[in-house]
């Protein structure tokens, strides 16, 4: 019975992961993809190797409180196994809405629906979960505004991110010992530029492991006859790479049509953000979405980047003049000859006639989902484990 219930685990943490490395990967590695930095295939390669490293690593806090922090018993396998499901149709809704999908937060509210039918809940942990839910989006937002009004501009007048014709590296051939050297038509500039970028896309593909590798792999590690913890991480990580290599080819191509046409600079700098934020809380152990801290610093980079026009009284007394604030005015390319204007005052012309930064109707979509699915799951699981309290 143990060995039939495990395998039905196996099979429902696989199916989670399967549909997180769909999500994620196009997350992390659509922005250098499509900006023709390197292939899919090698993307997704990347995505599962620091997918796992984060697992491994920080993930453990994560798992740790999924397993035995919400809820003030062990969590069983059997509980595990009804979760999964939970987690799963999670991600069914998020689909059918379109929107990817917050997994961690989902995760959550099924474990809080098992603790409120079991009357098990540890309501000091869920409200510290649900204090940094709040704060975390608030925290994106303003450290997305800072970037965009002060630090977006200048780094955009110096730095262009570009890909030159034919390889990267090459090989010399010429002496005794083979060694690299640039390609053909590679300047030092874009080859610092895209060492930055792979850097930052493994960055953030760490965290969406740290935050994300628990959600399929925490609930097979609690309770008679679980999986050992490094067998769970390792289940959790080939699923995840599976959908890399898999669904998350269309991900990688869409990324960022809907919810905003962002520059490939400004990707960068919200991927760190959204990144530090998702690594710091996963290591506090508080299970987070990567997609809230992406969302909102999408949306502060844009809103501060827009309020240059304006300085911060200007702002505070609301009397902006004839000064005009743009919300896309990031999606701009800037160069010599019409830099952004200095803050406080108006911009030039092509700044003016930029279109909208990202979809104010997207934007609240996703918010919902982050309110709308841990709700549901919530709901579902203690109806469930009420009305089946032996599977607890």
């Amino acid at each position: 019975m143990v060995e039939t219930l495990l395998a039905v685990g196996v099979v429902a943490s696989a199916f989670v992961g399967f549909n997180i490395g769909g999500s994620s990967t196009g997350i992390a590695w659509g922005p250098p993809v499509g900006a023709g930095i390197l292939k899919k295939t090698t993307a997704a390669g990347l995505m599962t190797a620091f997918v796992f490293l984060g697992g491994w690593t920080v993930g453990r806090n994560v798992m740790d409180t999924l397993s035995g922090g919400i809820i003030t018993t062990e969590l069983s396998l059997s509980a595990g196994v009804a979760v999964l499901f939970f987690i799963g149709l999670g991600i069914l809704i998020a689909n059918i809405f379109g929107v990817p999908v917050p997994t961690s937060m989902t995760t959550v509210g099924a474990i809080a629906g098992l603790g409120l039918a079991t009357d098990t809940l540890d309501y000091a942990t869920v409200s510290r979960i649900i204090s940094w839910w709040i704060v975390t989006p608030i925290i994106g937002f303003w450290v997305g505004v800072v970037i965009g009004r002060y630090v977006y501009p200048a780094v955009n007048r110096r730095v262009h991110i570009e890909k030159s014709p034919g390889p990267l590296l090459r090989l010399d051939r010429e002496g005794g010992v083979p060694k690299p050297e640039l390609g053909p038509n590679t300047t030092v500039t874009e080859l610092i530029s895209t060492v930055v970028v792979l850097l930052i896309g493994c960055y953030m593909s760490f965290s969406a492991g740290a935050s994300n590798v628990p959600n399929a792999a925490a609930p097979l590690v609690s309770g008679v006859g679980g999986l050992p913890e490094n067998t769970a991480i390792g289940i959790a990580t080939l699923a995840i790479g599976l959908g890399g290599f898999t669904i998350a080819r269309r991900t990688m191509e869409s990324v960022g049509g809907e919810l905003s046409d962002i520059p490939l600079l400004a990707a960068l700098f919200v991927m760190t953000t959204a990144s530090t934020i998702t690594t710091v809380l996963s290591y506090l152990g508080i299970p987070i979405s990567l997609v809230m801290g992406t969302v909102m610093t999408i949306v502060g980079i844009g809103w501060g980047r827009a309020t240059r026009p304006v300085t911060v009284q200007e702002a505070v007394t609301r009397n902006t003049g004839d000064n005009e604030i743009v919300p896309g005015a990031i999606t701009v390319s800037e160069d010599e000859e019409e830099r952004s204007a200095p803050i406080g005052e108006a911009e030039p012309e092509a700044v003016l006639e930029a279109g909208d930064l990202f979809n104010p109707r997207a934007v609240l979509k996703y918010i919902s989902m982050w309110i709308i699915g841990p709700s549901v799951s919530t709901l579902l699981a203690y109806g469930f484990f009420v009305l089946v309290p032996g599977v607890a």
